[in-house]
């Protein structure tokens, strides 16, 4: 699907590692070469022309946004550097006011580390309890556990949407109405799962989100952030300089500015949000229902293969994302991504920032396959190929 969109591809390579990144279309280069060679100036900064066209850019991309997650204001979605800064900024700019000692904080053992680090942190600062939502056998969460993890100390569920190793699509929507109904706040890393499908924060009613441009074909080095108004007119900068203040004196008296400039001190990457807004209608085009659809058709073609090779142990077989994390018998997991590399197929290989999972599936590392909307059946019997070589294990030795 849309392959001829990705230069990169031309080469042959097959790449498999969406999880981690994805690859961008040529429209994301053109966009932000446009910028640098004809408008490259500062985002709300000057009142000349060049200045005044790349600011009206950065914003159009902020109400793409607004639309892409059906956000109710423009104030609601700030930019950021990534998923972990937006989850920092929400965790030490919100929740470190919010909550207080002894409270308690709900997160899974397949989080990443940028949805469990923060939370550490301020568990050590706030002497806060950070508790676990018990897995079910497929190491996928369901309502049932959610609701028996709940305690009248429960103050927040932070949670993937998609985790990214096992690649459950959690039924968040019903976490957060449960959640509410218990006065409990929801921050959701949105990280795998808005570049995939359709995510629509008024119907989740979600309070927090965060995900990030490059894992949806835009720009390293941007992500967002979004809030309910409600709550962000209460969340605090934890970056302090120009942009986001309105007024200060020697004193050192200062006034902040409102969302979202509040949380954007600094140049912002006013190159990478306006080739952002270019990735966002390119999405839109193709339309995330389509996207995943057709990742659930080439996830259970790879999984159907994948099970003709007796070596090969998968384990999320049943997740309904394009994401499947195998190993195979014999082989360490780096390895065995070094040997599929020379057939020029690239793949992840290790604990991907999620340590914690070892307690659950009872291996430190695997290796992990991640589709994405220009994969291939092709391109997946290719890599099957590969895996039934009888030389395999003399390859890779």
């Amino acid at each position: 699907m849309n392959r001829d969109d990705f230069n990169i591809l031309k080469s042959g390579v097959i790449y498999f590692d969406n999880g981690a990144t994805t690859l961008k279309p040529k429209i994301l280069g053109e966009a932000v070469a446009d910028y640098y060679d004809n408008y490259s100036s500062n985002a709300h900064r000057g009142d000349y022309t060049l200045s005044l066209k790349a600011s009206e850019k950065y914003e159009e991309t902020r109400v793409l946004v607004k639309d892409l997650i059906n956000a109710h204001k423009m104030s609601e979605i700030a930019f950021t550097s990534g998923t972990t800064d937006s989850i920092n900024k929400i965790v030490f700019g919100y929740f470190k006011y919010f909550l207080n000692d002894g409270d308690e904080v709900l997160l899974t053992k397949s989080e990443h580390a940028s949805n469990l680090l923060p939370w550490f942190e301020l568990a050590s600062l706030k002497n806060l309890k950070i508790s676990y939502i018990e897995l079910d056998s497929n190491h996928e969460v369901l309502i049932e556990n959610v609701k028996r993890a709940i305690t009248d100390k429960t103050k927040v569920i932070s949670i993937a949407h998609i985790s990214n190793v096992v690649g459950d699509i959690r039924p968040v929507k019903e976490i957060i109405r449960l959640a509410h109904e218990y006065g409990i706040l929801v921050l959701l890393d949105g990280a795998q799962s808005v570049p995939h499908l359709k995510v629509d924060v008024q119907d989740l009613d979600v309070d927090f989100l965060a995900f990030s441009a490059h894992k949806m074909c835009g720009p390293t080095g941007v992500g967002v952030l979004y809030g309910k108004e409600s709550l962000l007119n209460d969340i605090r900068p934890i970056i302090f300089g120009g942009g986001m203040n309105a007024d200060f004196n020697t004193a050192g008296e200062r006034i902040y500015k409102s969302m979202p400039e509040r949380l954007e001190a600094g140049t912002p990457n006013v190159a990478g949000v306006i080739g952002f807004g270019f990735v966002i209608k390119y999405l839109m085009g193709i339309g995330f229902d389509n996207i995943h659809r057709y990742e659930l058709e080439l996830k259970h073609y790879l999984v159907k293969r994948l099970k003709e090779i007796k070596e090969v142990t998968i384990y999320n077989a049943h997740s309904e994302s394009g994401i499947v994390t195998i190993n195979y018998d014999g082989i360490f997991p780096q390895d065995l991504s070094i040997y599929l590399d020379k057939y020029n197929i690239c793949t992840r290989a290790g604990n991907h920032c999620a340590k914690i999972l070892k307690d659950e599936l009872h291996i430190k590392n695997t290796c992990r396959i991640s589709l994405y909307f220009y994969n291939s059946k092709e391109e997946i019997d290719k890599l099957i190929t590969a895996l039934k070589n009888p030389n395999i294990k003399k390859e890779i030795i």
